[in-house]
């Protein structure tokens, strides 16, 4: 039997408002807090429950990192694989592996740094 359930994935960032209206911008959901919030929750979303945590002095995940792990990266699940590449990258993402257009998925970083991917597995 567990001991407990996932309540949400926390995002540690420079501007937790401005990451939450990243990642609301992609998979929906609404925003709860404010720029004075050093805490923002991105609610009614469907899956797990993203939080954004401001982090004095924050260092970005570097991908791809030989010396040492990225730590984590989210994996987002999409239809149309140039389609979705094109609005995250409208928003402010950036490339970090998408050259292989094969593959059924692509890394980006979101605007604070953190990998991400789109799948379409």
């Amino acid at each position: 039997m567990p001991i407990a359930t996932l309540g949400a994935v926390v995002l540690d960032c420079p501007d937790p408002l401005a990451l939450a209206r990243f990642y609301a911008a992609i998979i929906g959901g609404t925003v709860k807090g404010d720029s004075e919030s050093r805490w923002v929750n991105l609610v009614d979303a469907p899956g797990t429950p993203l939080a954004f945590q401001a982090a004095p002095g924050f260092v970005p995940p570097r991908w791809p990192r030989t010396d040492g792990s990225q730590q984590f990266h989210l994996d987002l699940t999409v239809e149309d694989l140039d389609a979705a590449e094109r609005e995250v990258l409208a928003l402010g993402a950036r490339p970090l592996d998408t050259e292989d257009r094969e593959r059924p998925f692509r890394v980006y970083a979101d605007p604070a740094g953190h990998p991400f991917c789109l799948c379409a597995c």
